[in-house]
């Protein structure tokens, strides 16, 4: 079977998983979401060299809290402003550091304000508006059209490196094929999901084709300081979870935040 045909079968049945248990119920989704989330960490952590239960903990707490209770909001701004610090670090150190200080000294920093509210966030799109599981299932099937047209037009056309020293195979013309196939993809979402205004899903697929690469060269980043090829083995043609996952991961917290602003702005 074709590297490329792999991918595809995988990305696809990656895909009605989520769909089905996003519609199915929001209990069906958290579970899915936690398994998702323990073996991201797993693996996170295995790329790390080190193991903590409290991160495992700390995520079924937090998925209880910001979906069951009241939230408190100057709480929820207070994480969301730590989850963006880690990852603004992360952004800082892949373009200026051969190495990730925070990769050696702060593994648990990491665990507890890059992998868990990625996925808490994640959770939150569903609940924090009614429908709003066709934008958590729409922004899924965003990132799965920027990485396979990323893949498939850099593979075809790619000349141009994007970023050599971190990822060799990722070149410029992949990553605007991406984009645009992404915003083209947003466009029909939106002609077909009555819920955002087109230009809303135009700009969350540029969040997810810009913060969604950043996220999987971040990544990649990781596997090279832990010299590995992929965080699992779980998933043929794409590795692990976390390799499947690494660019919704990083663009979480972005596409949550904009959703936000929608509403406040409107």
């Amino acid at each position: 079977m074709s590297e490329i045909l792999k991918r595809s079968i995988t990305g696809a049945l990656y895909i009605i998983i989520i769909v089905s248990t996003a519609f199915l119920s929001h209990y069906a989704l958290l579970v899915f979401f936690v398994i998702v989330g323990f073996i991201c960490l797993r693996e996170f952590q295995k790329l790390l060299g080190f193991r903590n239960i409290i991160s495992y903990i700390s995520l079924v707490v937090l998925l209880y809290y910001f979906n069951f209770t009241e939230i408190y909001l100057p709480l929820l701004i207070a994480y969301l402003a730590m989850t963006l610090f880690v990852k603004v670090f992360l952004l800082r150190d892949l373009f200026t550091l051969s190495e990730i200080p925070l990769f050696d000294g702060r593994k648990h920093l990491l665990t507890l304000f890059y992998i868990v509210p990625s996925i808490i966030f994640l959770t939150m799109i569903p609940v924090y508006k009614p429908n709003y599981e066709y934008v958590l299932v729409g922004t899924f099937v965003l990132i799965w059209t920027n990485d396979s047209f990323a893949y498939l037009v850099g593979k075809s056309f790619g000349k141009r490196k994007l970023f050599e020293r971190i990822s060799p195979k990722k070149t410029i013309e992949g990553f605007i094929g991406g984009a645009i196939f992404t915003m083209i993809m947003g466009y029909l979402i939106f002609i077909y999901i009555d819920i955002l205004n087109w230009w809303a899903w135009l700009i969350l697929a540029v969040i997810i084709s810009v913060f969604g690469t950043l996220g999987d060269l971040v990544q990649s980043k990781f596997k090279r300081k832990a010299d590995v090829k992929d965080s699992g083995k779980i998933m043929p043609g794409h590795g692990g979870i976390f390799d499947r996952m690494d660019s919704m991961l990083f663009s979480s917290t972005f596409v949550f935040i904009f959703l936000l602003l929608i509403d406040y702005v409107s």
